[in-house]
């Protein structure tokens, strides 16, 4: 027992170092004084200085970043409410297709779904005067592929939820406005920001979807490192991913705050109410 569980911690190191390497290789010729990544000539802050005087660079990473929250903030309100109603389909057959339905979009290339809302984009174009390709039709895409992964992040913690804790809620005299924000929506919260944070990263560092819909006038973070990339990496790139990785990290620890409170709220009120339940009733 113990070589295997010695086997498993090596094997899980080893995908941890493969996946890992390439991201702590590249943040450290961020630091390299040379102009290459050929070799490192040295500690410096210079690439640093050259992002911080990058204006446009910064400014779509700003615009990567509005787009990214924005996106989330939306896609987590239509998936959430999207995967309550999903969840109160009585027929199962219905539920499941439209389950089905959700999942595809999720397994679907994002070639095919980039190409799609081009050729979408392109006829409302044709209909509506001044429609064009930019931050709306990004915007709109982002929102469409993020609303399926907030789905399965919500649908899980539904599945969970007692019916009883509604129905006594109703017993009570609550209505369905009360019903949904002080027991539904509560109940929900580790999934909704799991959601959330998944929706986030995804519209973050996309770029097959964005690659199609982007016009002249607006892009992304990925698009602009992409075709910069073409002409030569610099490091100056280097140094951005690093900045955008150490926020990443930022996230994560963050949302592992967020889960581990709520954990424990729950734990302390669970063993509240054991108690409350062992104490003796005076009559």
């Amino acid at each position: 027992m113990l070589k295997k569980v010695k086997w498993s911690q090596l094997y899980l190191w080893l995908v941890f170092i493969f996946l890992y390497a390439p991201i702590f290789y590249l943040m450290f010729y961020s630091f390299n004084a040379g102009e290459n990544m050929s070799k490192f000539e040295g500690f410096s802050w210079i690439h640093f200085q050259e992002l911080f005087q990058d204006t446009r660079l910064l400014i779509i990473l700003l615009e990567t970043f509005i787009l990214a929250f924005l996106s989330a903030l939306l896609a987590t309100i239509i998936g959430t409410f999207g995967a309550i109603l999903i969840r109160r389909f009585k027929n199962r057959k219905t539920r499941l297709g439209f389950l089905s339905l959700n999942n595809i979009l999720l397994v679907s290339p994002d070639v095919i779904i980039g190409a799609s809302f081009l050729i979408l984009f392109t006829v409302l174009g044709a209909w509506i005067r001044g429609f064009s390709l930019g931050f709306i039709t990004v915007l709109l895409s982002h929102i469409a592929f993020s609303i399926p992964i907030v789905v399965l992040m919500v649908l899980p913690k539904l599945q969970e939820m007692n019916e009883s804790l509604v129905m006594a809620a109703y017993d009570l005299g609550a209505n369905d406005r009360q019903v949904l924000l002080n027991v539904i929506l509560p109940y929900l919260t580790p999934g909704i920001i799991a959601g959330y944070f998944m929706a986030f990263t995804y519209s973050l560092d996309d770029f097959a979807v964005t690659f199609f819909v982007t016009g002249n006038g607006f892009t992304t973070l990925a698009v602009e490192i992409y075709s910069r990339a073409r002409r030569g990496v610099s490091l100056e790139i280097n140094a951005l991913s690093t900045l955008v990785f150490v926020f990443s990290l930022f996230l994560v620890i963050g949302y592992y705050f967020i889960t581990s409170d709520e954990k424990k709220f729950k734990k302390s009120k669970k063993s509240q109410a054991q108690v409350e339940s062992e104490v003796p009733v005076v009559k």
